[in-house]
Parts: C-alpha cells; sequence; structure tokens
C-alpha cells in the first residue's frame, strides 16, 4: 500500500472551471490515471473512497463536478446548462488534462462512472479510444434519454426549466436528447469494459446494462445480487476491488 497526497485541483477548459480532487501515490514514476466521474445531482465526493483506495494501491485518481451537475458543484455553470453533452464535454476536457501530466502514464488512462456519469463516461469513451485504455461502469443510465422521450409529445411542450430529484434542469437537457438514443452511440469502443449492476436496482434495470454489454466486443457484466442503484458499503467494497482487478487486468 502507497502513503498518498490529495489535492484540489481546477481543470480550466474554455470558459468553464471544473473543480476536482486528484490523489496521488507518493512514489516517483509515472502512474496509471483513473479518472472517475459521477451521477445526476452527484459530485466528486461520491467517490472520495473510491480515489484513496486507488491511489494507495499506486493509481493517481481523480474524481471532479461536473459544471452544472448538482446543486453542490464547485465547478462553473449553472444546473440549467447542463445536459448529457455538456458533461461529455467536461469528461473530455478533463481526459486531455490529465493524461498530459509528467506523472501520469499515457499508455495507462482508465475511466469510471456511475448511474448518470456512466452514460457520459462511455460517450466520452468513444471519442477518446486512442486514450482510455479501459472502463468500468457502475449501474450506467443508458435508458435516460429513452426514459425521458415519452415525458413531453413536442419539443414545444418542454418547459423553460424543471425540477427533478433536488435539481432544476434547462430545457435543452430534454431537447438536447430528444432523437438520441444511447445504444446507437457507443460501441465502437474496442477495449475492454466491465459493467457492475445491482440486481435490485429500479432505476437502471438489469436489462439495460444487459444491453449495453451486447454492444461492445469486450465487455464483462457482472450483477451483483440485493444491491440497487448505489451500491452499500459492502457492495461498494467488492464493486472498487473488481474495478481495480479489471484495471491491473488491462493494463498488463
Amino acid at each position: 500500500m502507497y502513503a498518498i497526497q490529495s489535492e484540489d485541483l481546477t481543470i480550466r477548459s474554455g470558459n468553464k472551471t471544473i473543480f476536482g480532487r486528484i490523489h496521488c501515490p507518493l512514489a516517483e514514476g509515472r502512474h496509471p490515471l483513473v479518472i472517475l466521474s459521477h451521477g445526476y445531482n452527484g459530485n466528486h465526493s461520491d467517490f472520495e473512497p473510491e480515489c484513496r483506495f486507488f491511489a494507495e494501491n499506486g493509481l493517481i485518481a481523480f474524481s471532479f463536478d461536473f459544471c452544472g451537475g448538482s446543486v453542490r458543484s464547485k465547478s462553473s455553470g449553472a444546473s440549467t446548462d447542463m445536459t448529457l453533452f455538456t458533461e461529455k464535454e467536461d469528461l473530455l476536457s478533463v481526459i486531455d488534462a490529465l493524461s498530459a501530466f509528467e506523472n501520469v502514464d499515457p499508455d495507462a488512462v482508465y475511466l469510471l462512472g456511475g448511474s448518470q456519469g456512466g452514460l457520459v463516461t462511455a460517450l466520452a469513451a468513444e471519442e477518446r479510444a486512442n486514450l482510455v485504455k479501459a472502463m468500468i461502469l457502475y449501474f450506467p443510465a443508458f435508458n435516460i434519454p429513452d426514459d425521458w422521450q415519452p415525458s413531453f409529445e413536442s419539443v414545444e411542450q418542454i418547459p423553460e426549466t424543471f425540477s427533478f430529484w433536488g435539481l432544476t434542469l434547462g430545457r435543452n437537457f430534454f431537447a438536447s436528447m430528444r432523437d438520441f438514443s444511447s445504444f446507437d452511440h457507443v460501441g465502437s469502443f474496442k477495449n475492454p469494459v466491465l459493467i457492475l449492476q445491482g440486481d435490485k436496482d429500479e432505476i437502471v434495470r438489469p436489462s439495460v446494462a444487459e444491453k449495453a454489454a451486447s454492444r461492445y466486443d469486450q465487455a464483462k457484466l457482472v450483477i451483483l445480487p440485493g444491491e440497487g442503484h448505489g451500491f452499500s458499503p459492502e457492495g461498494s467494497r467488492k464493486a472498487v476491488q473488481m474495478a481495480l482487478d479489471w484495471i491491473l487486468t488491462s493494463k498488463a
């Protein structure tokens, strides 16, 4: 186990500032990097235990706040401007910035995302397949566009703002994915993909994870018994160990 150092890190992308926390093993040389993306109305601290675990095992780990992605976000931007696609652009900026750090092994960059962050991770990996060695998806919400599309019969019926699960969304959150199906925009990523899914998840059903896994050439789907949307403490410990094992196996 490595001693680690953790500190705040802000990445600038155009007129945006993306706040996060970076955790590094105290050892010389270059290290694998894992970038962790939170779910809907979450923030970087949701993955703090996972980040520390990865760093203690020799990886650099970075979790961050999507711009406008949460009422707790320390990144710039309003929640009414956030969409799946602005979050994808945030993640792409993070990948590009961190993969160039001197202590990062550019041939060992990994992504981990949960729920909406899992879908965003999958979309970003399609565009950075040359940089991303493998990815891990926790209960990835590929179903978000399909679930929301029936809510409004036309674009004109979408309100300017809409409050959902404690977050005020803007019109474009819904309009931008009006004719978008997640499953049509993934699958060109050819590197290993690990999907961890609870069998009691009522928000992202196991069938969604099964369909997502079927889109990839090198996907492994693990169903965790008794786990829902957001793993229990025991489930989280199992999941992060599987994630680390997946990274180390992919790195070999």
